[in-house]
C-alpha cells in the first residue's frame, strides 16, 4: 500500500460484515456447486443492502463488507437478508448459515477501501456471532435509539472482549420475526475456555509473527519463542493464544513459570492453571489422566531457568495426550523432537534509522517501535503526539534501546517529567554500549541491563533501597508484607506505600488490578536486576530473613482460621495469593543452615492450606524434608508437622505412610504429657483407623481422647471426642450410636458450645434419615440451621441447607428440595467451594429427571467443578450417576444429553448458579 492516500472519513458510516459459517465444510461436501452457492448469498446480500442505501465495499473469504450511510438502513438490510437468506433453496439442500456483524463508527479511507479500528470491530464483531445471528454494536445500538422497527428488537448481551480489540464491546443481538433467536454464547474470549489475563495496554505490531505462529502451530505440536528477557516473548505468546483460542474446543491456558523456582513444581503449575486439583500420589499423573483426550493449547512462560524440568513435563504430556499443542516463552529452544523455534526480534524501526540516519515523519509513525513508545508516553501524557520537533529524539531513544519493548515502555514513562530530547540526552549519558560498535554485536541481556541501570539511577536513595529489597519477594505482595519487609530505619515504614507509588509509576512495579487488596509485582526481568542491586547493598540476609519472619508470622495467625470457622475462606484466599512467597520462605529457611526449625515452624503451619487447596504432594515434600532435617526431636511443632504429614499421605491414598506419621506424631504427644495434645493425635489417628475400618482400635483411641481432655481441664475437646466416638459408632453400625450422640450433645450444652451442638444436631439429623424417620430429619436439621444463623456459620447453613433438601426430596416433596438445594448451592458459591457445588448440583439434576435437558446440564456442571479441583465421585458415586444418565439417554437421546453435558461442563461456577437457581423459578 505505499503511496496510497490516506484522508479522514467523511462523516459517521455503518459497516456490516457477512460471513457464511462452515464454509469448509460446504466446499468439502458440494464442491465446485459451492461457487453458485457463494454468488447466490453475495446476491441475496446485496439484492438486501441496495434497497436500503447499502454499498459493497469488499468481499473476502466467504462474506461481503458493506457500508451504509444510516445505522437504521444497515439494520433493516441484515434483517433482510437474512430472511432472504433463510427462504432460499440452496444446492443440494444445503444447509446455509450466515453470521453478520453491525458496527457504527468513522473509519478512515484509503483510494476505495475503508480501514482503521472501527472497520476491525465490524469484523469482530461479526466473527463473535452465529449462523444465522446478526450482532450489533453499542455505538449503532446507540445511534438507532427509537428509530428500531416495531417488528424488530434488541436481546443485551453485555460485554465481550474480542481479540485484537483493547477493550471490551457491548453487544446486541437482533431478534424478528422469522428469524431464530437463540444461540450459543458469543464466540469472545470470556466464553470460549481460557485463562488468559486481560491486558491493559494495546498490542504493537508483531503482525507478522502472528501469522508465522499460528501457521507453525499448525504444523508442529510445540512451537517455542526464544528471545532476551524484555523484547515481548509474554506478551506475544498471550496475543497468539487469544487469536488461536477458537481453534482449540479446551481452551487455552497460561501457565506463568517465573516465579517457580523448583523444577518438581512444574506440574503443579500447571495443573493449577488448568484447575485441576491432584488426586492422587502424582501431579503429573493427574495431568496425564486429565488431558488425554483433551485438544488445547497449553503456553508455558518463562522457562529458561527450567529447561530439564520442563522438558521431561512437556514430553510426557506431548507423548500422551495427542490433541494438545505447546506455546512456550524461554530465552533458549526446550530441546524436544519436533519444537518449532521462533526468535522473536525487536520492535521494527526504519532502516535509516537503524543505520543511525533519519526516516520522514510519516515512516517513523508506522514503526513498531516509535509506535509503542508514543503509545505508553500518551498513557502518561495524553497530550503526547510524534512531530516534527520530537522525532528525531524519539527515532533516538527506540535505536539505542534496541527497539526490546520493555526497554523502550520505561523509557516512554519518562516523559511525563522529561522532555524526549532530555531522554534521549540521558541514554546518550547512561548507555555508552549503544552508542559504538554494531548493536548486532552487542549482548542483548547488556542492552536491558543497561536501561534498568538508568531507570535505576533515576531514582532517589529511598526509592533504591526500596527497589532492591523487594526482590526478596516472588511474585506478588502485599503492602503489609512490603511494609514490613523493606522498611526499617533507613525507610520508615510508613514511608513505603509512596516509595511504592513512586516505583510504579516508574514502570518498575506493577498493581494487579483484579484484588480487593492492592498487590505489587515485579517483572522477571526487573527483579533480577533488583536481586543483583540487593547483593550490593550488603542486605540480602537481612531482607530474607525479614521476609521470612512476616511470612511465617502470616501462617501463625492463619493457622487457627485453617479449621472450623466463618474465616477459613478468607485466610486460604490470603495464604493463596502468597503462595509463591510461603515457597521461597521456606526454601530461605531450608538453605539457611541456622534454619531447621524455621523451616518446620513454617511448613508445620501450611499443611491444612494445602490440603484445603490440593497441594498434596508438594506440601507432602516440604513436611517431610522439614522432619527429617530435625531428626528424632520431641517437639509439639514436630508433632503437627507429623500430623500434617499424615493428612496428606491420607488425602494421596497412601494410608499405610498416614498411619505411621499419625503413629509418630501420638508417640511425641504422649512423651511430652500434654493431655490435650495427646487428646488431638487420638482423635487424628482413631478417624484414619475409621477409614480403614479398624473400630475396635478407633474405639479405644476416642476413649483415650475423651480422658485426655477431661484429665487437661478441657471439657470442650472431650465433649467432641464424644461426638467423634459416636461418628465411629454409627459408622459401624452399633447399638450404642443414639446413647453415644446423646452424651455428646447433653456435654455440649453444658458447655454452651452451640457451634458444637449444631454439628451434633446435623449429625443426629443423618442418622434419623438412615432410619426413615424423615419428620424428625427434617426437625434436627431446622434446629441446627437456626443455630447457624445465629452464628453466622455459612458453610454449616449450606450444608444443613442440602442435607434438608435431601429429606425434603425423600418426602416426595421435589419444589420445596430444588428450594434448598438453590439456597445451599447460593452459599458454596460465596464461600467459593467447588466441590460442595458440584455435590448441589448433582443433587439438583436428581429433582430435574423429568427435564432431562437440564438435568444433564447440571451433571456437565458439577464434572466440570469436579475436574477442575481433581474431586472424582467415589466409585460407587460415579455408578448412581452412569445409572442416572442412562435414563435420560432413554428419554430424549445419547446425542442430546451428551450435547448438554458439554455446555454444563464448559459453565463456570458463577454461570452454573445462575442457570440452576433458575431452575423451577
Amino acid at each position: 500500500m505505499a503511496g496510497e492516500a490516506v484522508t479522514a472519513s467523511k462523516g459517521t458510516v455503518s459497516l456490516v460484515f457477512t460471513d457464511i459459517v462452515g464454509s469448509t465444510r460446504l466446499i468439502r461436501v458440494l464442491g465446485d456447486a459451492y461457487h453458485q452457492l457463494l454468488d447466490d448469498h453475495h446476491r441475496l446480500v446485496m439484492e438486501a443492502a441496495t434497497r436500503h442505501g447499502g454499498e459493497r465495499v469488499d468481499a473476502a473469504g466467504d462474506g461481503l463488507f458493506l457500508s451504509f450511510p444510516t445505522a437504521r438502513g444497515a439494520l433493516l438490510a441484515c434483517v433482510d437478508a437474512q430472511r432472504s437468506l433463510n427462504a432460499h433453496s440452496w444446492p443440494e439442500d444445503a444447509e446455509v448459515r450466515v453470521r453478520m456483524g453491525l458496527h457504527t463508527g468513522e473509519p478512515l479511507r484509503s483510494e476505495s477501501r475503508l480501514i482503521g479500528i472501527d472497520v476491525h470491530r465490524a469484523a469482530r464483531i461479526s466473527a463473535a456471532g452465529h449462523g444465522g445471528q446478526i450482532l450489533v454494536s453499542a455505538a449503532a445500538h446507540a445511534l438507532l435509539g427509537s428509530e428500531i422497527p416495531g417488528d424488530v428488537t434488541m436481546l443485551d448481551l453485555g460485554e465481550h472482549r474480542l481479540k485484537d480489540l483493547p477493550t471490551p464491546e457491548h453487544l446486541y443481538q437482533v431478534q424478528a420475526d422469522g428469524l431464530p433467536d437463540e444461540f450459543p454464547p458469543v464466540r469472545s474470549l470470556e466464553t470460549l475456555p481460557n485463562n488468559l489475563p486481560r491486558q491493559l495496554s494495546t498490542f504493537i505490531g508483531r503482525a507478522n509473527e502472528l501469522v508465522d505462529a499460528e501457521r507453525r502451530l499448525t504444523e508442529s505440536n510445540v512451537l517455542t519463542l526464544t528471545g532476551p528477557g524484555g523484547v515481548g516473548k509474554t506478551r506475544l505468546a498471550l496475543q497468539i493464544g487469544a487469536h488461536v483460542v477458537e481453534d482449540f474446543p479446551d481452551g487455552v491456558w497460561f501457565v506463568e513459570l517465573g516465579a517457580v523456582n523448583e523444577g518438581n513444581l512444574v506440574p503443579d503449575a500447571i495443573a493449577s492453571a488448568l484447575r485441576l486439583k491432584q488426586h492422587g500420589s502424582d501431579t503429573r499423573t493427574t495431568l496425564l489422566d486429565s488431558l488425554h483426550t483433551s485438544q488445547l493449547l497449553l503456553i508455558l512462560d518463562n522457562c529458561e531457568h527450567l529447561l530439564e524440568p520442563v522438558l521431561e513435563t512437556a514430553d510426557a504430556l506431548l507423548r500422551h495426550c495427542p490433541g494438545l499443542r505447546l506455546l512456550a516463552t524461554s530465552r533458549e529452544g526446550l530441546g524436544l523432537d519436533g519444537e518449532s523455534l521462533m526468535p522473536v526480534p525487536s520492535l521494527s524501526l526504519p532502516d535509516a534509522v537503524q543505520a543511525g540516519g533519519q526516516a520522514p515523519l510519516a515512516e517513523l509513525g508506522e514503526c513498531d517501535a516509535v509506535r509503542l513508545f508514543v503509545d505508553r508516553a500518551r498513557s502518561v501524557q495524553p497530550g503526547f503526539r510524534l512531530t516534527e520537533a520530537n522525532a528525531d529524539a524519539v527515532a533516538q531513544i527506540c535505536r539505542r534501546l534496541d527497539g526490546i519493548p520493555l526497554a523502550v515502555e520505561l523509557a516512554a514513562a519518562r516523559v511525563r517529567m522529561l522532555p524526549v530530547q532530555q531522554i534521549a540526552a540521558r541514554l546518550n549519558d547512561r548507555f555508552r554500549l549503544l552508542t559504538g560498535g554494531s548493536r548486532t554485536s552487542l549482548p542483548r541481556h547488556r542492552t536491558l541491563r543497561a536501561a534498568m541501570d538508568w531507570s535505576y539511577e533515576l531514582l532517589g536513595r529511598d526509592e533504591q533501597l526500596v527497589f532492591a529489597r523487594l526482590a526478596a519477594f516472588s511474585g506478588s505482595f502485599s503492602l503489609d508484607a512490603a511494609e514490613a519487609v523493606c522498611g526499617g530505619q533507613t525507610v520508615p515504614s510508613d514511608d513505603i506505600l509512596d516509595v511504592l507509588g513512586r516505583l510504579v509509576d516508574r514502570s518498575l512495579l506493577t498493581i494487579d488490578q483484579d484484588n480487593v487488596e492492592a498487590r505489587f509485582r515485579m517483572l522477571e526481568t526487573i527483579r533480577d536486576y533488583a536481586q543483583d542491586r540487593l547483593a550490593e547493598t550488603g542486605e540480602g540476609a537481612d531482607a530474607h530473613a525479614r521476609h521470612l519472619d512476616w511470612f511465617s508470622g502470616l501462617v501463625d495467625r492463619a493457622r487457627p482460621g485453617f479449621f472450623e470457622g466463618p474465616v477459613q475462606h478468607e485466610w486460604v484466599g490470603r495464604l493463596a495469593a502468597d503462595h509463591d512467597n510461603l515457597r521461597a520462605a521456606l526454601r530461605w529457611a531450608e538453605d539457611d543452615p541456622d534454619g531447621a526449625t524455621a523451616e518446620l515452624n513454617l511448613a508445620s503451619g501450611m499443611w491444612r492450606f494445602w490440603e484445603i487447596q490440593g497441594f498434596l504432594e508438594e506440601g507432602s515434600a516440604w513436611l517431610e524434608r522439614a522432619l527429617k532435617r530435625v531428626g528424632g526431636e520431641a517437639s509439639p511443632r514436630r508433632a503437627s508437622a507429623l500430623t500434617g504429614a499424615g493428612v496428606l499421605a491420607a488425602q494421596r491414598g497412601d494410608l499405610a505412610a498416614a498411619t505411621a506419621f499419625h503413629e509418630a506424631s501420638l508417640t511425641i504427644r504422649r512423651e511430652l504429657g500434654n493431655p490435650a495434645g495427646i487428646a488431638v493425635a487420638c482423635n487424628n489417628l482413631a478417624s484414619l483407623l475409621v477409614e480403614r475400618g479398624d473400630f475396635e482400635r478407633a474405639r479405644e483411641l476416642y476413649l483415650e481422647a475423651i480422658k485426655q481432655s477431661k484429665a487437661g481441664g478441657d471439657p470442650q475437646g472431650a465433649a467432641y471426642g464424644r461426638l467423634n466416638l459416636a461418628d465411629a459408632a454409627a459408622r459401624e453400625g452399633a447399638s450404642d450410636a443414639d446413647g453415644l450422640y446423646a452424651e455428646a450433645i447433653a456435654a455440649l450444652e453444658k458447655q454452651g458450645d452451640d457451634w458444637g451442638i449444631a454439628h451434633a444436631t446435623a449429625r443426629l439429623a443423618r442418622l434419623a434419615r438412615g432410619r426413615g424417620d424423615l419428620r424428625g430429619a427434617a426437625t434436627r436439621l431446622a434446629e441446627a440451621l437456626e443455630l447457624n444463623r445465629r452464628l453466622a456459620d455459612t458453610r454449616g447453613e449450606a450444608q444443613n441447607l442440602a442435607s434438608l433438601g435431601d429429606v425434603t426430596a425423600d418426602g416426595g416433596d421435589i419444589t420445596a428440595a430444588e428450594a434448598h438445594y438453590r439456597a445451599s448451592l447460593v452459599l458454596r458459591s460465596q464461600l467459593g467451594d467447588r466441590g460442595g457445588m458440584a455435590s448441589v448440583l448433582e443433587r439438583l439434576a436428581g429433582t430435574a429427571e423429568d427435564r432431562p435437558e437440564r438435568a444433564a446440564v447440571l451433571i456437565g456442571a458439577s464434572q466440570g467443578l469436579r475436574l477442575a479441583i481433581g474431586a472424582p465421585l467415589s466409585p460407587a458415586g460415579m455408578a448412581r450417576v452412569d445409572q442416572f444418565l442412562a435414563g435420560l439417554h432413554d428419554a430424549i437421546g445419547r446425542e442430546a444429553i451428551d450435547r448438554a453435558r458439554a455446555r454444563g461442563s464448559r459453565m463456570t461456577p458463577a454461570e452454573a448458579v445462575e442457570y440452576a437457581s433458575a431452575l423451577g423459578a
